[in-house]
C-alpha cells in the first residue's frame, strides 16, 4: 500500500448559489457552510485508511463565486493499495494509481473529468522517498461498472515508482558476490590440507544462507520467484558446488594412492635394486632441492598411464665410499613428488570463475 497527502479540489457550477455583486470577486467560508449545500460524493476507491486533517480546525475551504461556480478544497490523507508485482524485485518499477468515484450518483447524474488534464496535478518538486525515485504523474478517466448500481465515472492518479538499487547492491548483491569469490580460494589450497579446505566452503554456505534468511525476513511474503532470489540461490549453488569439488578431489585423491599402493606391492623389485625405499616429498620441491642429493641417477618407475596426475621420480643413491664402490653395492632411494594440485582443481579455477561472469552478464542484461 501507499499514504499519500493531498489538496483534493473541486469545480462546479451550481446557479442556488449565484449572488450579485460588483466589489466582492468571490466569498470564502470555512467548513460549517458545506454542510448545508450540495457538495460532491467522491470518495477513494480501494482506500483502506484516510482522513480530513482537522488541526487546528477543519482543513475545508469552500469558495463561491458570483456566478454560482464553486471551489470545494479539502486536506486530506489517504492510504490505498497498489497492486505490486515483484517479479523483478529489487530491480522492479511500480505503477500506481489513486482512484476517486462518486459513491451515490450514477454517470447520468454526475459527471467527474480533471479540469485541466495532467495538469491538474501539481506536485511538489522536493518530494523524494527513500526507496523509491517518482518518475511521472498522469491523469487517466474511465467507467466503472457495479451490477446492481450502474455506471459510474471514475478518475485515476497513476504515478511510476522506480526503487533505488544502490542500498540492495550495498547490502545484498556485493556481499553475496564476494562469499562466492572467496568460496574460489579453496582451489587454490592444497588438496592435503583438509581442514583448511573444509573450513572454508562450510562458512561459506553458512555465510550465503545468512543473507538469504535475512533478505526474505524482510521482503513480503509472495508466491512466485524474484530477480533477488534468483541472484542469492544461484550463488549459493557456486559455494555449494565449491565445496562438493574438493569432496570430489579428495575422493580421487584417495582412490589414485590406493592403487599406487598395491601397484609396489606387486612390484616391489621393478628396477632390479635389492635395497629401495620410497619417500612422500612435497609437491613444493624445487628442482634444486632434487639434485642437492649427491650422487643422484633418474629412472622411472611407474606404468606410463601413472603419469597424468603426478610426476615420479626415482632416484638411485650411490654410496660415497671406497669400498662400497668396489664392492659395487649401490644404495637406492625412490623419491615420489606428488603435485599438491589435482587436475579438477586446475580446471575449477577456470571454470567457476567464467561461469559466475557469464551468469552476472546474463541477469543484469535481462532484469536491468
Amino acid at each position: 500500500d501507499f499514504t499519500m497527502t493531498l489538496y483534493l479540489r473541486h469545480y462546479w457550477r451550481d446557479e442556488r448559489l449565484s449572488f450579485p455583486s460588483t466589489t466582492n470577486k468571490s466569498m470564502t467560508f470555512d467548513g460549517r457552510l458545506v454542510k448545508k449545500i450540495w457538495v460532491p460524493d467522491v470518495f477513494f476507491v480501494h482506500s483502506k485508511r484516510s482522513f480530513t486533517h482537522d488541526t487546528t480546525t477543519d482543513n475545508i475551504m469552500l469558495r463561491v463565486f458570483p456566478d454560482g461556480h464553486v471551489l470545494y478544497s479539502m486536506r486530506i490523507t489517504v492510504t490505498a493499495m497498489c497492486n505490486m508485482d515483484f517479479s523483478r524485485f529489487p530491480l522492479d518499477s511500480q505503477t500506481c494509481s489513486l482512484e476517486l468515484e462518486s459513491y451515490a450518483y450514477t454517470d447520468e447524474d454526475l459527471m467527474l473529468y480533471w479540469k485541466n488534464g495532467n495538469e491538474s496535478l501539481k506536485t511538489d518538486e522536493k518530494i523524494s522517498l527513500s526507496q523509491f525515485l517518482i518518475q511521472k504523474f498522469h491523469t487517466t478517466s474511465r467507467l466503472a461498472f457495479y451490477s446492481s448500481t450502474g455506471w459510474y465515472n471514475r478518475l485515476y492518479i497513476n504515478f511510476t515508482l522506480r526503487r533505488h538499487i544502490f542500498v540492495f547492491l550495498l547490502q545484498t548483491y556485493f556481499p553475496a558476490t564476494l562469499m562466492v569469490m572467496l568460496s574460489w580460494v579453496s582451489f587454490w589450497i592444497d588438496r592435503r590440507a583438509v581442514p583448511a579446505r573444509v573450513s572454508l566452503g562450510i562458512t561459506t554456505v553458512l555465510t550465503m544462507s545468512t543473507i538469504i534468511t535475512g533478505v526474505n525476513a524482510s521482503m513480503p511474503r509472495v508466491s512466485y520467484i524474484k530477480a533477488v532470489d534468483i541472484y542469492l540461490w544461484v550463488s549459493f549453488v557456486f559455494v555449494f558446488l565449491s565445496v562438493l569439488e574438493y569432496a570430489a578431489v579428495n575422493y580421487l585423491t584417495t582412490v589414485q594412492e590406493r592403487k599406487e599402493r598395491k601397484l609396489r606391492e606387486r612390484f616391489p623389485c621393478t628396477c632390479g635394486i635389492s635395497h629401495s625405499k620410497t619417500m612422500m616429498l612435497d609437491g613444493n620441491y624445487s628442482e634444486s632441492d632434487a639434485n642437492s642429493l649427491a650422487g643422484y641417477t633418474r629412472n622411472q618407475v611407474v606404468p606410463e598411464e601413472e603419469k597424468q596426475e603426478k610426476m615420479v621420480v626415482h632416484l638411485a643413491m650411490s654410496n660415497e665410499s671406497n669400498s662400497s664402490r668396489k664392492r659395487g653395492l649401490k644404495g637406492h632411494v625412490g623419491l615420489r613428488i606428488i603435485q599438491n594440485t589435482h587436475a579438477i582443481d586446475k580446471y575449477s579455477r577456470l571454470i567457476f570463475p567464467g561461469t559466475y561472469i557469464f551468469f552476472n552478464l546474463i541477469y543484469w542484461s535481462v532484469f536491468s
